[in-house]
């Protein structure tokens, strides 16, 4: 008598954790139009399986992120995205304090042994030219010394555009980008999340 031979069981999917601000949350958007629904949909349809995990509280600091990050991994991750920076800029903190919790951020997930995708923000010219350079070296520094996978710019895609393409894709409040305008992100940084899921995989 033959015996029926099992069906390989199909792969978990990867649980890729998006540790953010307002803009991984997606504030002012309906649930199934933020960042994390469309970047999980993008790359499913691109090959990917996973499940995006929503760590975005709206006006959280870099000190935020890292208070709540044991918390926020407990149920395990594969990888992690780290967005957070904007609220440190709007309050005009010292970049030394962004950068410390950055790094103690980062620092945490190698110890887990997770692949990070590091995204920043550029600061504006207003604060001073000092400031903007201590702040956007923040990115590249702390990815180069933790091996992370980095984009200097969580809205590229949007800052990228003349200010007369971006009708439509930005709120009202002129900061968070609409559902059409992070279609707009996600199309930018999906590719560099398919690289962070490679490293996971």
């Amino acid at each position: 008598m033959s015996l029926p031979i099992a069906a390989p069981a199909a792969a978990d999917p990867m649980t890729l954790v998006a540790l953010g601000d307002s803009l991984t949350q997606g504030y002012g958007l309906p649930q199934e139009q933020g960042f994390v629904p469309q970047l999980q949909a993008w790359l499913r349809e691109n090959g990917a399986e996973v499940t995006v995990v929503n760590a975005g509280v709206s006006g959280d600091t870099s000190a935020g992120g890292r208070a709540r990050l044991g918390w926020t991994l407990e149920g395990g991750a594969d990888a992690m995205i780290v967005a957070l920076g904007g609220n440190d800029l709007l309050r005009g903190l010292d970049p030394a304090e962004t950068r410390a919790n950055i790094d103690a951020i980062l620092s945490e997930a190698s110890a887990r042994n997770l692949p990070v995708l590091l995204i920043g923000l550029p600061a504006p010219g207003n604060y001073g030219a000092d400031y903007k350079a201590a702040f956007d070296a923040i990115w590249p520094d702390l990815a180069q010394k933790h091996g992370a996978l980095m984009v200097p710019n969580m809205l590229a895609g949007l800052s990228d555009m003349a200010p007369d393409q971006r009708g439509g894709l930005v709120q009202p409040d002129g900061l968070h980008p609409s559902a059409d305008g992070v279609k707009v992100m996600v199309e930018t940084l999906g590719p560099e999340v398919l690289k962070l899921l490679a490293r996971a995989g």
